[in-house]
């Protein structure tokens, strides 16, 4: 297939669908999710509606944005106020809640935060304006890390002096481990995180099969994508084989991007441990830059106030990443938390599940809901 409406064609997914209820038979399976990309997909199409009732798919901890503890968006938020300042991030970022507001509501109080639509835009703030100090909010998983990485090393060959990362870069396969562990959660297989796996490959993944005895398939992004991931899981379970599996083959490589990792690793060294937003402290799962670049942290050069900062009891964001509760389960979902007044990162963030729910599945759900209780009335 070359185009888009071939990813979609509804006869191809009606027999997709036919060859997944025939392996699911009257047994029930969850799978998970990784990425948020996946979970708009899956609603934005309705597939969870065509998927047989013996499958369910839940959401991972796959959105950059949605783990990002409030602590961390207040130290943004100080370094965007602190006066001289121009501080870059990218639009999701800007709407993120912290315990005082978001950088939109610092930008309001008179903070100078801009929209960037890369790290380079942001250098090159930076050498446009040598009078004012100038930070880029990094985050993202392996995906977005290395334009961060390549902005790094343009600024080291410029010498530019008034430039600073703050990095909140995070690495795909801890959060996994985290969830196998996790005693609240019972998965029968993954559906592989795509961007990332552009970048790392396959094999980071082999520990699922080999360590859990857990299926993955590496997925695409498009309707028939997710539907051919979910019979390449039953199918893996159905002959008794558990191992990675790679269906976005069309991008992804066994070894990923060779360079994209050479330069990760130039800039780049892990972290001992990271604070996830509903998966708590988790060992060497995020990046920081190593001692080749210090001069561009912006935690080393910045005496940050570094303060962990809990969640609103309202919110259950966390449980959400998990896969524990479904959006709609959570106590303020479309009543105090909405697209426009988010309590959390899951509905700020365009890749979060409570915004895929809201923007493409809570009529369906709040239908369902009001049928059954009707039904319940007769």
């Amino acid at each position: 297939m070359k185009f888009v409406d071939e990813f979609r064609d509804p006869a191809a997914a009606r027999a997709l669908v036919k060859s997944i209820t025939d392996l699911t038979a009257d047994d029930e399976f969850k799978f998970m999710e990784v990425c948020g990309g996946h979970t708009h997909t899956i609603y934005r199409h309705g597939i969870e509606h065509i998927l047989p009732a013996g499958v369910e798919l839940v959401h991972g901890p796959g959105c950059p944005v949605c783990v990002i503890p409030m602590g961390r968006i207040d130290d943004a938020i100080w370094l965007a106020e602190k006066p001289g300042m121009i501080f870059t991030s990218f639009g999701d970022m800007m709407r993120v809640p912290g315990s005082t507001g978001s950088l939109l509501d610092a930008k309001a109080r008179g903070a100078d935060a801009r929209f960037v639509y890369s790290p380079l835009d942001a250098l090159r703030i930076a050498i446009e304006n040598p009078d004012k100090e100038v930070v880029f909010f990094a985050v993202g998983f392996e995906t977005t890390a290395p334009s961060t990485a390549v902005t790094l090393v343009r600024a080291k060959e410029l010498g530019v002096k008034n430039f600073t990362v703050f990095c909140n870069h995070v690495t795909i396969v801890p959060p996994i481990k985290a969830i196998l562990d996790s005693p609240d959660l019972r998965l029968n297989g993954f559906l592989g995180p795509g961007h990332v796996s552009t970048v790392v490959g396959n094999r980071p993944y082999r520990f699922v099969p080999e360590v859990y005895g857990k299926p993955i398939v590496v997925a695409g992004f498009e309707p028939l994508d997710i539907l051919q991931s979910v019979y390449m899981l039953l199918a893996q379970i159905r002959d008794g084989r558990c191992e990675v599996e790679n269906q976005y083959g069309r991008v992804v490589r066994d070894d990923g991007n060779p360079q994209a990792i050479a330069l990760l690793a130039e800039v780049f060294e892990l972290r001992p441990h990271f604070e996830w937003r509903g998966l708590g402290f988790i060992s060497q799962s995020a990046l920081k830059l190593n001692a080749n670049y210090a001069d561009f942290d912006a935690e080393l050069r910045y005496d940050m106030p570094g303060v962990r900062v809990a969640d609103p009891k309202a919110c259950q964001c966390g449980e959400v990443l998990k896969g524990v509760i479904k959006p709609w389960e959570c106590k303020v979902f479309g009543t105090a938390c909405t697209p426009e007044t988010p309590i959390g990162t899951c509905m700020v963030s365009p890749e979060g599940a409570c915004a895929a729910y809201y923007n493409f599945g809570r009529l369906h759900r709040e239908t369902a809901l009001l049928v059954g209780n009707s039904s319940q009335t007769r």
